[in-house]
């Protein structure tokens, strides 16, 4: 299997960035932040949709790396922090511009209404494989309303 790396400088590139990480599992002791270089990560295990057959009987999950620079603050709502094995899931990656220039707020929106807000100066996301994939029985499944 060949390792997935990608860069997002815009919202196009975050896009295809947030359908990479949809349903992706991590535990909230994962998330880190160091404020002076501006600098956030999560290490999750990603879903690997760009496999995923629906008339397959197994599927993969890949461990990986989600990072963000430029970040100035980290904002989280709809689940506890300190609590670092509370599994939470991504569902998407969305960015609200603030007025006309590249500033503006990236939200990691969770399962269960919860959120992460990482204001930034401007998108720059990096998404890479760092681990062997493994095999699981279940996909994710989206129940519309």
């Amino acid at each position: 299997m060949t390792d997935l790396k990608l860069l997002a400088l815009d919202t196009d590139d975050l896009s295809i960035i947030s359908a990479h990480m949809q349903d992706a599992v991590f535990k909230a002791g994962d998330l880190a932040f160091a404020p002076r270089p501006g600098l956030f990560s999560l290490t999750v295990n990603r879903f690997v949709w760009e496999k995923a057959d629906r008339s397959a009987k197994s599927y993969e999950r890949h461990r990986a790396v989600l990072g963000f620079k430029r970040v100035s603050a980290v904002r989280s709502i709809g689940f506890d922090r300190s609590g670092a094995d509370e599994v939470l899931s991504l569902l998407a990656i969305r960015f609200v511009a603030r007025g006309e220039g590249p500033d503006g707020v990236i939200e990691l929106v969770l399962s269960g209404s919860g959120m992460i807000a990482l204001e930034v100066e401007c998108i720059e996301a990096q998404l890479t494989d760092t681990g062997g994939a493994w095999g699981t029985g279940s996909r994710p499944d989206h129940k519309a309303d």
